[in-house]
């Protein structure tokens, strides 16, 4: 059968595009014992057995997509669109002497567009788990000449259930030893982190299990910020949610910086409805505090709102701190007003001490004219 050209042509790039995806999906890993196993029979099943394999460090890698775009990681730092693409860690040293972790490499070439692939890393040794990191395909890892295990044809939704395992894990970690109580958490942690970076709906059922009120604290609070700061419109409903109905105020505080991370609109007025409204004071001073982040009149409409309504003195400390981390020509004319003129001292004397910080020069006149009277 004979080909024309323009076929021939057509053939020639479908396979070149088969070729550069089938790369895009394989970390870009030097300096190590590469090896790669398909996992058509189970991730479970092909990582147990390289885990009860390793007696030495290793690595177990594989890839899934990453949740957007908009996400990129790379030698443990998380960066979102707002950040850029530029002077990101192109190069990480997975391994240092004495086994601890070695320097990042940072380059001035940007990236025009965000990646497309997510992997998961494990460390394994002593037959256990001792480390999890995750990467884009952008980064460059130096393993430090490991074997380094590849495994392909993972589902995302078998990964997320195998992290999850580590995520929520709380077992004993050697009779109150700290060290090993904090590598038992950065496991953890980082179990968490990889799972809301996945591409899938099922990291989003895996988080919404994960705040729910029969999990811990910890894992509670660390959740419920990935689902603002990863997980979109319906990381920000279960946020919602939480928020107006959750019974412990200190999960509810760590709600509102999930709120604050989250990209969706309508977070800035469930924040403000949350300072206006939330039963603990404490609460409401944090969701005030966050607002002082966020630029715009509806936040500097809410913050001076509870300044001059919220029952409580404390709380109104924490909106006049909010206004001093406003724009300062947003700010500083309010903090002035209250400095010169309102009726609670606490709140006045609140309002003098953040202009004198702000070193604005508008501040400067009133403390001139206030002096000279």
């Amino acid at each position: 059968m004979r080909i024309r050209k323009n076929e021939a042509v057509l053939l020639f790039t479908a396979l070149l595009a088969l070729a550069v995806n089938a790369a895009a999906q394989q970390p870009r890993a030097g300096n190590a014992q590469i090896e790669t196993r398909a996992a058509a029979a189970g991730l479970e099943r092909e990582f147990r057995a390289l885990v009860e394999r390793s007696t030495q460090p290793a690595w177990i890698a594989w890839g899934v997509p990453v949740v957007t775009a908009r996400h990129r990681s790379c030698c443990g730092v998380n960066i979102s669109d707002s950040d850029g693409w530029s002077n990101c860690c192109t190069s990480c040293r997975l391994e240092g002497k004495g086994g601890e972790r070695g320097q990042n490499v940072t380059t001035g070439k940007v990236q025009l567009e965000g990646p497309r692939w997510l992997f998961v890393l494990v460390r394994a040794e002593g037959r256990a788990v001792t480390r999890i990191q995750s990467y884009t395909e952008e980064c460059e890892l130096d393993a430090g000449g490991l074997p380094f295990f590849v495994l392909t044809g993972v589902r995302p939704a078998e990964s997320i259930t195998l992290l999850s395992g580590y995520a929520a894990a709380t077992g004993n970690r050697g009779e109150g030893r700290a060290e090993r109580e904090e590598d038992g958490k950065r496991v953890n942690d980082a179990a968490l982190t990889a799972i809301a970076l996945h591409g899938d709906a099922a990291a989003d059922a895996a988080l919404e299990r994960f705040v729910a009120p029969s999990q811990s604290a910890r894992l509670r609070e660390k959740a419920s910020f990935w689902l603002g700061a990863a997980r979109g419109r319906r990381g920000y409903e279960v946020l919602r949610k939480m928020v107006r109905e959750d019974p412990d105020e200190r999960v509810r505080e760590k709600v509102v910086f999930g709120l604050h991370v989250s990209k969706e609109p309508e977070a800035v007025d469930t924040m403000i409805a949350t300072a206006r409204s939330d039963s603990s004071s404490r609460v409401r001073g944090q969701a005030l505090f966050w607002l002082g982040q966020k630029a715009g009149q509806k936040a500097s409409a809410a913050i001076t709102e509870a300044i001059e309504r919220d029952p409580e003195t404390e709380v109104k400390k924490r909106a006049v701190f909010a206004l001093s981390q406003l724009p300062k020509d947003e700010g500083v004319p309010l903090l002035i007003q209250l400095a010169r003129s309102h009726k609670n001292p606490a709140v006045r004397k609140q309002a003098i001490f953040w202009l004198g910080q702000s070193k604005d020069p508008r501040a400067l006149a009133f403390f001139e004219e206030v002096l000279s009277r």
